[in-house]
């Protein structure tokens, strides 16, 4: 495999296990390529403040949930300590169970990395965790299998800093086998969501907003197990409030999954899809029947067109046949319950 050329790469790799480091597979069946190319530095916005280290700061908060993946999140944390300038503080909302994370993090303490423990294994409860949980109103948030490029926290800033009502989501690239690694967009021109209805036009592996408009909105329904990103980007839209997506902002997804875990991967995606569906018919928005026809043919024609197409499309039939109806019935289902009990608990 041909090694990456970054600076970046270098850096990372004085960390990583040798089989990690030459993408060997990692943990039996999981491929790993920390490919990691770095943008052209920026400089310093208006709010930077001046760290110990020399580097400069933005007043934003990083957030950035983890179930465990230990390289993976500090090839993550390597990236954020090129960022010039860097964010204020780096949260680790942790749901390992475990104490590795901590271990990491405690090594990266010059980026201002704290941990935020979580019993919880919700991606949508991991990120609100953090949100609660940041010190400033500005938030960055990716993912712990994703690196950053050096501009990411000057752009984020730059962006949603102009309108807390706001919410910016980036670009994210494949860094890997392109057909193994999920949520990814590499559309080139900006598109503004705003007083649409879209669904996916939220990537929250690579977002900036500001956090106290989303808490005030809700922040992601913890109900969910998958596609909280989805029904939290409906929610907002609806509301009233702007969506855009930008370009500039960059970051790049890492293929490490097996396609057995491609597999179930798309079946839970499918599932909190089936949800979001549910929750909003159950509302009385019927609008959501004819989004859901639009995404279903959207989601295969649109894979059909990107690299690794036909691979795509089986994941996204298989996962949609799988999760869709299994995802719909069971937040209805629970739905029901919930109305039962509520109903039994009046005087």
């Amino acid at each position: 495999m041909p090694q990456p050329r970054s600076g970046l790469w270098t850096r990372v790799r004085r960390h990583l296990p040798a089989n990690v480091a030459t993408g060997d597979r990692l943990g039996g069946d999981q491929p790993v390529d920390y490919h990691c190319p770095v943008a052209e530095q920026t400089g310093a916005g208006e709010d930077a403040t001046h760290s110990d280290d020399g580097a400069d700061r933005e007043e934003v908060s990083v957030v950035i949930p983890t179930i465990g993946r230990r390289e993976l999140l500090r090839a993550c944390l390597e990236s954020l300590g090129a960022c010039r300038p860097r964010a204020a503080e780096v949260v680790i909302v942790d749901q390992s169970g475990g104490e590795e994370i901590a271990e990491l993090v405690s090594d990266y303490g010059h980026l201002g990395a704290r941990v935020v423990k979580s019993d919880a294994k919700r991606i949508p409860v991991a990120r609100n965790a953090g949100l609660r949980a940041a010190r400033h109103d500005l938030v960055l948030m990716t993912d712990d299998d994703c690196t950053v490029a050096s501009d990411w926290v000057a752009v984020g800033a730059r962006l949603a800093g102009q309108d807390p009502r706001l919410i910016v989501s980036g670009r994210v690239l494949p860094a890997g086998d392109e057909r193994r690694v999920p949520s990814t967009i590499s559309d080139t021109e900006p598109k503004d969501y705003t007083g649409t209805t879209e669904l996916g036009g939220l990537f929250t592996n690579n977002v900036t907003f500001n956090r106290t408009e989303v808490l005030v909105l809700g922040g992601f329904d913890e109900a969910f197990e998958k596609a909280s990103d989805n029904e939290l980007c409906y929610r907002w839209l609806t509301s009233g409030r702007r969506l855009v997506y930008e370009p500039s902002l960059l970051v790049r997804h890492h293929d490490w999954r097996s396609p057995k875990q491609l597999r179930q991967l798309y079946a839970s995606y499918w599932r909190g899809q089936g949800a979001v569906y549910a929750k909003n018919l159950a509302a009385g928005d019927y609008r959501i029947l004819r989004i859901a026809a639009r995404d279903v043919y959207w989601r295969i024609r649109g894979g059909v067109r990107m690299p690794g197409g036909k691979f795509r499309v089986a994941l996204e039939l298989r996962g949609m046949l799988l999760g869709l109806p299994v995802g719909f019935a069971r937040y209805l289902r629970g739905r029901g319950r919930a109305t039962s009990r509520d109903r039994a608990a009046e005087p």
